[in-house]
């Protein structure tokens, strides 16, 4: 769902400012004033950013201050459910542009974000990226880097994920194997000849163990909204492309000339993703826990306490464009410019590259042959 992008007016002008990637102030894209973020932002760090009872949340018990409601349209072209400002009678989706009216939108209450990873990435520097990405596609489309990046708006969009924290514990049972060695022989075959040699072969010996292990996880990262799809899974790499180090407490000025979604995933449903990445990690440390050369784990029961959550905004940079019809969209990251995206393969150079290597095989075989 996607909020409609901060309005924040220039002092000296009074044209909508703009949040500068990298620069952390409030530029004016008219008169080219530049207005500093507050003193105070400056201080703040993640350290700051308050975490939320997950439990409350779940039970809709949260304060009056942390929620918030919106109006949100399913976007009838690609589905995109889009969150109208409480000023917005219309509105366009970011991911299709498809013309939407506040009309038909209906209430939608969520978390307010306690924290926002502010673009780092220019617009300009995301374009470079892009159009170096597109040009080092194989087996694409002549021209199709300048078709792409020539003209096609980009637009700087903050994704909404959640963060878990909690304290995991496993009991499990199992069976802990150890190496040993046996020697055996065998009969082999040396210059005609029958002889026997001798060999060790390795064995594992299992013994029964039991036991329990805990670990306090820390910013669990879950992206809260799938808008974006398999091209945002590739931009994510598991969380480890955004250093959330760098998280700020959440202010309207880090969104100003930018849009930011809103969560359209649930919370609980947020957390059963979360789950399964720290039951595998609990799993590791059973393994690690039961030692020996082999682990076998019979049964592992997991539990998770002290549960606390944040809705955080992280920047991307998504450029959408048509080939032959067909849409294809690029994702940028606005914190590192790694880029992923989706698109349009050349069957004739598909074709080329395999008669290319039909006729390399046919060569060397010849070659071999003739040997």
């Amino acid at each position: 769902m996607t909020e409609t992008r901060q309005d924040l007016p220039c002092s000296n002008c009074g044209a909508q400012l703009t949040y500068s990637p990298g620069a952390g102030s409030l530029a004016c894209p008219f008169c080219g004033a530049e207005n500093e973020l507050p003193a105070a932002a400056e201080t703040l760090g993640a350290e700051d950013i308050r975490e939320l009872d997950y439990h409350r949340a779940v039970a809709d018990l949260l304060d009056r201050q942390d929620i918030e409601e919106t109006a949100a349209l399913a976007c009838p072209g690609c589905g995109a459910e889009v969150t109208f400002g409480p000023e917005t009678v219309a509105d366009e989706c970011p991911f299709c542009a498809t013309s939407l009216a506040k009309d038909m939108a209906r209430p939608h209450r969520h978390p307010k974000p306690q924290g926002v990873l502010p673009f780092a990435q220019t617009e300009r520097e995301a374009r470079e990226r892009m159009k170096t990405w597109l040009g080092g596609l194989w087996f694409a489309p002549s021209g199709l880097s300048r078709f792409a990046e020539a003209g096609r708006p980009i637009a700087g969009l903050y994704l909404p994920h959640y963060t878990y924290d909690a304290n995991g514990t496993a009991e499990y049972r199992g069976q802990r194997g150890d190496a040993y060695y046996v020697t055996r022989t065998r009969t082999v075959v040396v210059d005609g000849k029958q002889r026997q040699e001798t060999y060790r072969e390795r064995r594992i010996r299992w013994r029964p163990v039991s036991g329990r292990v805990r670990r306090a996880f820390d910013d669990v990262l879950v992206p809260a909204s799938d808008t974006i799809g398999p091209v945002g899974d590739r931009i994510e790499a598991g969380g480890r492309s955004w250093d959330l180090a760098g998280l700020m407490p959440y202010r309207t000025d880090y969104l100003a000339g930018f849009r930011a979604e809103a969560p359209s995933l649930e919370l609980k449903d947020g957390f059963e993703r979360a789950r399964g990445t720290m039951d595998a990690i609990l799993e590791r440390d059973v393994r690690f826990d039961i030692g020996g050369d082999a682990q076998r784990i019979d049964r592992m029961r997991s539990d998770y306490r002290e549960i606390t959550f944040k809705h955080i905004l992280l920047p991307v940079w998504l450029a959408a464009y048509r080939y032959r019809n067909r849409p294809y969209r690029v994702v940028i990251n606005g914190r590192t410019g790694s880029v992923s995206g989706e698109r349009p393969y050349s069957a004739w150079k598909i074709a080329i590259a395999v008669v290319l290597g039909v006729l390399v095989a046919a060569a060397v075989a010849y070659l071999a042959l003739d040997a």
